[in-house]
């Protein structure tokens, strides 16, 4: 199916809450080298078009590898400062209304960037961009789980001077080897410090369907990131309702990593009910924020306006807001939608 431009024009303007989105998968090559350049740190490709045609990716490992790689340039606090303006200068371009913010401290602090360097720099962000842009963000912290389940305790216990400024805890990274239950005790930490949950299950990985099972039975998430494997389980589909669990999910990236954008699975989730939403994932790397994301679904499963809205009212259902905050985003929403 072809995305008309009136059904574009739909999606644009459609409010909605992005909840899987890495900020270091936001960083864009012109940023890249303007940093680099800043910091005075040499990059391996002369220009942003060579990096980009350098993305060519075949799976979660040989992604990260890059993304990884990329994040030396953000040294200082102002390169997170506009790291995160950006992108969320374009999240409110494309009438995000809400966002909740994945970073990954070790992956700078195991470089020799401070935690208060990062955290400090992203949340003068967000503070500036609902002042200046009308767009309200949160951060989730994400623990590497290639890590050890003891860094992911140290640097929890270092979040906590910060804990107003942190939403939730997360967990992504390579899922080879690294089951949700190396952290079990980290994420029981993290709930008696008050924090919600929420752990990525990627897609098509080895023993996908137990670490869902994991998460949502052991570990007892808030949300899951990804997850969209349940849909091959009819047992995983029943405990994800039974628990109210929302999924968020990523169509343009899963088609970088893996064959195909899981439409299937995604749209066979959200018509049994199950909260999916769509968000971007690491859109630099990926080629398509937010918007692009709902296009892609759209296009490859032939959605019109009534799932679209579906989509972006699951997104403020499962979004970690205030019970008056998310009423007055539904009722945004209703209010377009039904125009």
């Amino acid at each position: 199916m072809t995305v008309t431009s009136e059904l574009q024009d739909f999606i644009a303007g459609l409010p909605k809450a992005e909840l899987h989105l890495h900020i270091e998968g936001t960083l864009e090559p012109e940023l890249k080298f303007a940093l680099a350049q800043r910091n005075g740190i040499e990059l391996e490709h002369s220009s942003a078009e060579e990096v980009r045609a350098s993305y060519d990716f075949d799976s979660l490992a040989s992604f990260l590898t890059v993304y990884y790689d990329s994040m030396r340039v953000l040294v200082t606090a102002d390169d997170f400062y506009d790291l995160a303006t950006a992108y969320l200068t374009k999240a409110a371009s494309q009438n995000v209304r809400y966002a909740e913010i994945f970073f990954d401290p070790q992956a700078h602090t195991s470089r020799g960037v401070p935690f208060a360097t990062v955290v400090g720099g992203l949340r003068r962000a967000l503070v500036d961009a609902r002042r200046d842009l009308g767009i309200h963000a949160e951060l989730i912290m994400c623990f590497l789980r290639d890590f050890t389940a003891e860094h992911a305790m140290s640097t929890l216990m270092e979040s906590l001077p910060y804990r107003d400024w942190i939403l939730g805890v997360g967990l992504d990274s390579d899922e080879r080897g690294n089951p949700p239950a190396k952290f079990a005790a980290v994420f029981a930490r993290a709930r008696q410090e008050g924090y919600l949950l929420t752990m990525h299950c990627d897609i098509d990985q080895e023993g996908t369907h137990e670490h869902i099972r994991q998460v949502i039975e052991d570990i007892r998430v808030d949300r899951i990131d990804h997850g969209s494997n349940a849909f091959e389980r009819p047992e995983l589909v029943a405990a994800i309702q039974e628990r109210g669990l929302g999924l968020t999910c990523c169509p343009i990236s899963n088609g970088w990593v893996v064959d195909g954008v899981k439409e299937t699975e995604i749209v066979g989730l959200l018509e049994q009910g199950v909260k999916v939403t769509i968000n971007s994932d690491d859109p630099a790397y990926f080629g398509g924020y937010v918007a692009e994301n709902y296009e892609r679904l759209a296009e490859v499963a032939g959605l019109g306006r009534e799932q679209l809205a579906r989509l972006a009212r699951n997104s403020f259902d499962i979004a970690w807001l205030s019970g008056r905050e998310r009423e007055r985003y539904l009722a945004e929403l209703d209010a377009y939608a039904g125009a």
